[in-house]
C-alpha cells in the first residue's frame, strides 16, 4: 500500500523532480517508510511514489521500479495477491529471469514484459493504481483495480497531465488552478460523497474502476480527448452470473463459497510485515476472521471500538466472537470527546469534501490497529453482494404493495402521514406503544412517517430506489448555478440486466454506494494512519461466483445474506451473530444541539454562506433551526454540508491566502 503521484507536461517548464518530490511529500501518509522518483525531461514525464512497505522490505522493492528490459517503469499503490502464482506462469511460459527480489511490482513488470499491460491486468487477482511509462512510444498508462479500492485523480492542468492517489498531490503541482465544481457538489449533497467519475474540482476527474486510460505528450498538444476503456465490467459479471446460475443443493453452494473465501483470504494473509483484521462482531468481518484464524497458526490480531453511550456499542459482541475464534483481541472504549476531536482532522484526512458520518469510527480503529499491526482485513462488501441492506428485505414488501395501490390512494396516505409533524408522530407513538406490537415500536417513526410519504407517490422502482439513496432529494435548489450530472443511478443505459428489482439495486449498489463511499471512507481513513486495508469479500472471484448464486440463496425467510451466514455458522455459533445491527454509531443530531452546535452555526452562519456563494441559505438555514428545535431530525443533511463547509475553509480558503501571499 503505497501513493504515487506525477505528470507528462507538453512542454519546456520548471524543475520536475522538485515538483513531484512535493506531490509525494503531500501524501507521505500513504508510505511513511521511503519515496521514491523518476523523472525524463527531455519526454517530460515524471513518476513519484512514496512507500508503505509491505512486501520486500529491502530497496529491491523500491519503486518507481524499472523493467529488466528498460523499456518500461511504473509507479504503483496496492497489492497484488496471486503474484507467486503469476511467476510460476511466467516461468512455465520458459521466460526465465534471475528476479531481484520476491516484490509483486517485479512480477507485475515482468508481465507486462512477456504479455502485454492489458493482459496482466487479466490475469492480475489483487487491488490497485498504477501508472506506467512506456519508454519507447513515450506513453502513459494508468489503470485502477475492478472494484475501486484504491484510488486515482487525474486532470489536465495548464500544459501539464497530473495523476494522483489523492486530491493533495494533484494540488501541490504549481499549474493546479481548478475551481470547485458545483455540479459535483450537487452529487455531494444527494449521496454523501461524490462518485466517480467525477471530483470536487472542475476537470479533475476520478479513473473508473476497472479502467484504463492511456496519453502521450502529442496528445496534450493536439488537444485529443483522454479516453477511458474498461478491461473488466462489474456489469458483465452479472450478465455472466445470472445466464449461469449455480445449479447445486444448498449445501454444495455453501462448500462453493466457504472454498473461495478461504481461498481469497488466504492469499490476502500474504505479508512480510503484522497483519490483523478489523472486527465489529457482524456476519461480514466475523466470517473473514474466521476463515483467518482457519488458516493461521497464531492468534490472528482484531481490533474493534466500542462506545459507552447507550445504544452505540457493539464492543462487547465483537469481544465475544474474538473469544470463540480465539483471536488475540484488541478493544478501545472511546469517549465522546474522543470522537469529537477527529471532526477538525476530517477536511485534511478526506482530499475532497465527505459526508459519511462513520468516517469517525472508522478512523479510530485505523488508528488503534497501527499501533499493532500494518495491514488489517476489513469485512467490506458483504451487503451488496449477498444480500444484505434492509432495502433488499423491504423491496417487495413495500414497493410491491405500493403499486397495488392506485397512485389517488397513495397520494391521500402521503398527505395523511404529513398531516402531523415528526415531533408529534413520535408523541403518538410513545403513547400507544405498550399497546403495540413489537414490530411497530419503532425508533424516531415521525421521521420514518416522513420518509415513507416520500417514496409513496414514486412511479417506477429506479424512482423508489433513487429517493431511498438520496439524501437532499434536490440539490441542485440549494447549491447555486449547480446541474446536477448524469451518474449510474440516473442513467438506464448504463444499468445492469437483472432477474429482479433485489438484485438490481444490490447490482448498484455495489458500484455507487461500496465504490465510492465505503471504499473512499476506510481507504482514507486507515491511510491516514499509514494502515494497509484489504477487503477480501470483494475479490473479483467472490464477486463473481456471488452472482451466481439465485437470490433465495442471499435472501430467505426475510433474512438477508443467508448464504454468507451458513459459511460462518459452520466456525461460530448462530446465537452469537444472530442479533439486532448496531454498529458504531455516532450521535450526530445530539452533538449538534450540544458540544457541536457552535461549530456548526460558525459554518452554517447565513452571512458566511452568502459570501461564499455555493449554496442558497434560506434552505439550510431552516434546516438548522428545525434540527436545534428538535421538530425534526436533519443530522445527515447538515452534516454533508457542514463537511463542505470545513473542507471548503481547510483547502480552497487556505490555498487563496497561499496563492495571494506568492502574488504579493
Amino acid at each position: 500500500m503505497c501513493g504515487i503521484a506525477g505528470f507528462l507536461r507538453a512542454g519546456p517548464g520548471f524543475d520536475s523532480k522538485g515538483v513531484v518530490l512535493r506531490m509525494t511529500d503531500a501524501i507521505a501518509h500513504r508510505g511513511p517508510d521511503s519515496d521514491g522518483h523518476w523523472v525524463d525531461d527531455e519526454a517530460g514525464i515524471a513518476l513519484g511514489h512514496r512507500r508503505l512497505s509491505i512486501l520486500e522490505l529491502s530497496a529491491a522493492g523500491a519503486q518507481p521500479m524499472t523493467s529488466a528490459s528498460g523499456r518500461w517503469v511504473m509507479s504503483y499503490n496496492g497489492e497484488i495477491y496471486n503474484h507467486l502464482d503469476l511467476r510460476r506462469m511466467l516461468e512455465r511460459d520458459g521466460i526465465g529471469r534471475s528476479w531481484r527480489g520476491h516484490s509483486d511490482t517485479e512480477t507485475v513488470l515482468a508481465c507486462i514484459e512477456a504479455w502485454g499491460f492489458e493482459t496482466t491486468l487479466d490475469r492480475c487477482v489483487g487491488m490497485f493504481a498504477i501508472a506506467l511509462w512506456d519508454t519507447s512510444a513515450r506513453r502513459l498508462t494508468l489503470a485502477r483495480d475492478r472494484m475501486g479500492e484504491k484510488p486515482l485523480y487525474y486532470g489536465l492542468q495548464g500544459k501539464s497531465f497530473l495523476f494522483g492517489s489523492e486530491l493533495k498531490a494533484l494540488k501541490a503541482h504549481p499549474e493546479f488552478s481548478a475551481a470547485v465544481d458545483r455540479n459535483a457538489l450537487a452529487l455531494l449533497l444527494r449521496h454523501n460523497c461524490i462518485p466517480a467519475p467525477y471530483s470536487i474540482h472542475q476537470g479533475i476527474r476520478k479513473l473508473l474502476p476497472g479502467h484504463v486510460l492511456s496519453v502521450s505528450a502529442s496528445d496534450l498538444l493536439a488537444g485529443t480527448e483522454i479516453a477511458q476503456r474498461s478491461f473488466w465490467r462489474f456489469n458483465d459479471a452479472v450478465t455472466k452470473g445470472l445466464a449461469d446460475p449455480f445449479g447445486g443443493s444448498d449445501a454444495e453452494a455453501i462448500d462453493a463459497l466457504d472454498l473461495q473465501l478461504t481461498a481469497s483470504i488466504g492469499a490476502q494473509m500474504l505479508s512480510d510485515v503484522p497483519l490483523g483484521a478489523l472486527l465489529s462482531g457482524g456476519v461480514d468481518s466475523s466470517t473473514v476472521v474466521a476463515l483467518m484464524q482457519a488458516q493461521s497458526p497464531r492468534p490472528v490480531k482484531t481490533f474493534t471500538i466500542g462506545s459507552p453511550e447507550s445504544g452505540y456499542d457493539e464492543g462487547r459482541h465483537a469481544k465475544a466472537v474474538a473469544a470463540h475464534i480465539g483471536t488475540d483481541h484488541t478493544e478501545l472504549y472511546v469517549s465522546p470527546e474522543d470522537a469529537r476531536e477527529v471532526i477538525p482532522r476530517l477536511s485534511s484526512i478526506y482530499c475532497e469534501p465527505f459526508g459519511d458520518s462513520s468516517q469517525i469510527p472508522t478512523f479510530l480503529v485505523s488508528q488503534l490497529a497501527r499501533q499493532h499491526v500494518t495491514v488489517a482485513l476489513s469485512g467490506d462488501g458483504g451487503d451488496e453482494l449477498f444480500g444484505g441492506y434492509n432495502r433488499y428485505l423491504t423491496a417487495r414488501k413495500v414497493w410491491e404493495k405500493m403499486q397495488s395501490v392506485p397512485m389517488w390512494g397513495r397520494r391521500a396516505a402521503a398527505g395523511i402521514l404529513r398531516g402531523l409533524s415528526p415531533r408529534n408522530w413520535d408523541a403518538a407513538f410513545n403513547v400507544a406503544r405498550p399497546l403495540l406490537p413489537k414490530r411497530l415500536r419503532l425508533a424516531i417513526p415521525g421521521d420514518k412517517a416522513h420518509k415513507l410519504a416520500g417514496v409513496l407517490t414514486l412511479p417506477t422502482g429506479p424512482a423508489y430506489y433513487r429517493q431511498l439513496t438520496s439524501h437532499w432529494t434536490d440539490p441542485s435548489s440549494i447549491v447555486i448555478g449547480a446541474v446536477e450530472p448524469a451518474t449510474l443511478v440516473t442513467d438506464s443505459a448504463s444499468w445492469p440486466d437483472t432477474d429482479g428489482f433485489e438484485h438490481w439495486m444490490m447490482a448498484l449498489d455495489a458500484q455507487t454506494y461500496m465504490t465510492d463511499d465505503i471504499l473512499v471512507k476506510v481507504d482514507r481513513a486507515a491511510m491516514a494512519n499509514s494502515l494497509e486495508t484489504r477487503v477480501p469479500l470483494i475479490d473479483h472471484r467472490v464477486v463473481e461466483l456471488a452472482w451466481r448464486m439465485p437470490l433465495s440463496l442471499k435472501i430467505r425467510d426475510g433474512q438477508g445474506k443467508w448464504l454468507l451466514r451458513q459459511v460462518l455458522y459452520r466456525r461460530v455459533p448462530k446465537e452469537l451473530i444472530e442479533r439486532p445491527k448496531m454498529g458504531f454509531g455516532i450521535p450526530i443530531d445530539v452533538w449538534l444541539r450540544g458540544p457541536l452546535r457552535d461549530w456548526a452555526e460558525g459554518l452554517l452562519a447565513e452571512g458566511r454562506l452568502r459570501a461564499e456563494g455555493y449554496f442558497h441559505p434560506e434552505p439550510i438555514r431552516a434546516m438548522w433551526a428545525e434540527h436545534l428545535a428538535g421538530t425534526r431530525n436533519w443530522q445527515h443533511h447538515l452534516w454533508t454540508v457542514l463537511m463542505f463547509q470545513s473542507w471548503l475553509a481547510e483547502n480552497v480558503h487556505t490555498s487563496e491566502a497561499a496563492l495571494a501571499r506568492q502574488i504579493a
